[in-house]
């Protein structure tokens, strides 16, 4: 009787709201009792994960992304790719794709490029006559397309539970971030050209080139130091993460002087640990959860239940980009990484999956699963941002997510996509 009420306790915290790290700690408590384990396994767990070298890569990058984040590097991020690329055909919205893909690389939250560079270029797009719907929906879906890129922070998170090398995880999301911004940009080219006819291309002169260039001059070489120094055998991810923490803070605090260092830098730094302790504390409470499916053998059961209709690495294939993609709708993607990646690994292992080319899938699908109807948490960050309907975003964010669902399909089928560098740079 008890543990029933537990359970329908548990229903109504969910329903009205409760942060879901307490909702599966509940959980977890709960099945550890049934059980008859001692709960203080879950401590444990989470002593040996977070006593881990890597896991110090956390809070550093964090704390460079919110830097970032606070200072004026949207603004010359933006100049930079319009002076760069917004020749093109369409090109500022081109250049929403790679400002959106780089920062979200960078701060590894995609709901945070939503509305730093969200509100950044929305008024910018409307203003060059850009459709409102269409605006929109590039805004909202291209949320997403930096999670693949280095030093994206749930490709470290996401090598930490699985134990798969982080460096070669950064190697494996280049090409499939890549691919995903070339074929959203192709789409916008080709099959939005009459709706985007009245645009005029605009050509930024050499003085405007050299003049965002020099803006940028000192955020430029961010990525080739982080790359470059990893692959280069220069330092690991985690010395990676503290070169870039550094760095960031010694060019947005004293170069460039974005923040302030008695009023700004305090809030930076509170926010950023803000955020880890959230990582933090729902490490602790998936763990709990993760380690009870492992004791109990639930990935063996679901592994045995599968076999009986699925019997094909590609139907595998196709049921899991399913099921992450209604994972990625509902959860947030430290939740997500923690419980559903011990369950799948052992079953992907069995199909013969490949550990790298399996987390690529893992997050883009979860990626892709922010800005799925109907409850995509991209979704309700532009709802509250832009003050749209989430109906009106629904059918803005459409067109791009079947665009991204196909770069999906070609990421899951195509594990050279993924995995086919890794011998030219490891």
């Amino acid at each position: 009787m008890t543990t029933l009420l537990i359970i329908v306790g548990l229903i109504l915290l969910t329903l009205f709201g409760t942060p879901l790290f307490v909702i599966i700690s509940g959980i977890a408590l709960l099945l550890f009792h049934l059980a008859e384990i001692d709960s203080s396994a879950i401590i444990i767990e989470l002593y040996r994960l977070t006593s881990q070298p890597i896991f110090l890569a956390i809070p550093l990058f964090t704390f460079a992304g919110y830097l970032l984040a606070e200072s004026n590097t949207p603004r010359r991020l933006v100049n930079l790719s319009r002076a760069l690329i917004g020749w093109l055909p369409a090109g500022l919205a081109i250049v929403a794709l790679v400002s959106s893909a780089l920062f979200t690389a960078f701060t590894g939250a995609s709901g945070v490029t939503i509305i730093a560079l969200g509100g950044l270029l929305h008024p910018i797009m409307l203003r060059e006559k850009y459709p409102e719907k269409f605006t929109l929906g590039l805004l909202t879906a291209s949320g997403n397309l930096g999670l693949l890129l280095p030093p994206s922070l749930p490709i470290i998170l996401y090598g930490l539970v699985a134990q798969t090398p982080i460096d070669q995880l950064f190697a494996a999301g280049i090409v499939p971030s890549i691919l995903m911004i070339v074929m959203l940009s192709i789409y916008i080219i080709l099959f939005r050209r009459k709706q985007l006819k009245e645009l005029k291309i605009r050509k930024s002169t050499p003085r405007e080139r050299w003049q965002a260039l020099k803006e940028s001059a000192w955020e430029i070489p961010l990525p080739f130091i982080i790359i470059g120094g990893i692959y280069g055998g220069l330092f690991t991810a985690t010395e990676a993460a503290a070169v870039t923490a550094i760095y960031v803070f010694i060019i947005e605090v004293f170069i460039y002087r974005d923040i302030s260092l008695r009023r700004g830098l305090p809030v930076v730094v509170r926010k950023s640990m803000e955020m880890v302790g959230s990582i933090i504390v729902i490490l602790a409470a998936a763990l709990g959860l993760a380690n009870y499916f492992t004791d109990a053998q639930i990935p063996m059961r679901i592994l045995e239940a599968m076999k009986t209709f699925i019997d094909s690495p590609i139907v595998f294939l196709l049921f899991l980009n399913l099921f992450l993609l209604l994972v990625g709708a509902v959860m947030d993607i430290f939740s997500a990484i923690m419980v559903i990646v011990p369950i799948i690994i052992p079953i992907a292992a069995s199909f013969g999956i490949d550990p790298v080319h399996l987390g690529i899938i893992f997050l883009a699908n979860l990626g892709i699963g922010y800005s799925t109807p109907p409850v995509g948490m991209n979704l309700f960050i532009a709802s509250l941002r832009f003050e749209k309907s989430i109906t009106f975003l629904y059918r803005a964010a459409l067109p791009f997510l079947i665009i991204l669902l196909i770069a999906l399909a070609l990421i899951t089928y195509i594990p050279a996509l993924s995995i086919g560098i890794l011998p030219l740079i490891m």
